[in-house]
């Protein structure tokens, strides 16, 4: 039997953790691709001209935000490890149950 809880649990944090990962992670890509190439990192905003920076900031910027998406997606797959291994579900004490199968009261 599988505890459904971390089942829910483990999609949620894993399915956010790749949508995260697509709608933010063109922005954080560009670091390894500007200090690769051009050996020089920029700053973009929109009302000034790209300021040049240290790419090692930007970097760490990029590490950071992998780190928290690794994080949300390993947190999901353990969560769906533990809910498929779980026995949580079939413990539960026959007086404790509602719905058809439970004692009257």
């Amino acid at each position: 039997m599988s505890d459904i809880r971390f089942v829910m649990i483990g999609v949620g944090l894993t399915f956010a953790g790749f949508i995260i990962m697509g709608a933010l992670g063109g922005t954080y890509a560009a670091a390894t691709f500007e200090q690769g190439e051009f050996g020089t990192c920029y700053e973009y905003s929109q009302d000034e001209p790209p300021r040049e920076i240290d790419c090692s900031y930007k970097v760490l910027d990029q590490a950071a935000f992998f780190g928290v998406v690794v994080g949300l997606i390993g947190g999901g797959v353990a969560a769906l490890v533990k809910g498929a291994r779980g026995d949580w579900d079939s413990r539960t004490r026959p007086e404790e149950m509602a719905g058809p199968g439970g004692k009257k009261a």
